[in-house]
């Protein structure tokens, strides 16, 4: 597992901002094609169930394509040895060491760097400052 300072962690800001930029529009885009495609949402009054077949006028799911490729984000991103905590936040973690204790740089899509910091059983809404054991 890497560690990171603030500075190498710092360093990767412009780079997981298009990143999870990207992650938050791809979930997004899964979410409204969720909504578009629920039955209940819909005005028109339901219809019965049909199975769709080899030769069926049904078109297949769209869902496996997007859900791959927000697959593919959090791979990139974590391959960079960050965590990603939550996609609808933007919320990225890197592992650390402070007063040789583990622990998670914390930062959120919007911030300009990487200023807080939580315990590793610890989440966001628990996160210091950097500077503030």
């Amino acid at each position: 597992m890497k560690l990171f300072s603030p500075e190498r962690a710092n360093a990767l800001i412009p780079k997981l901002e298009s990143l999870v930029e990207e992650l938050l529009a791809r979930r997004r885009e899964l979410a409204i094609k969720l909504l578009e495609s629920d039955p209940a949402l819909q005005h028109a009054p339901p219809r019965r169930p049909r199975i769709a077949s080899a030769r069926s006028a049904l078109p297949p799911p769209k869902f496996g394509e997007l859900k791959h490729e927000i697959g593919r984000l959090i791979y990139r991103i974590e391959s960079l040895g960050c965590v990603v905590k939550d996609i609808d936040l933007g919320l990225v973690d890197f592992p650390s060491m402070i007063d040789d204790e583990p622990v998670y740089l914390c930062w959120k899509l919007g911030e300009p760097r990487v200023a807080h910091w939580h315990g590793i059983d610890e989440g966001f809404s628990s996160r210091k400052a950097l500077g503030a054991s």
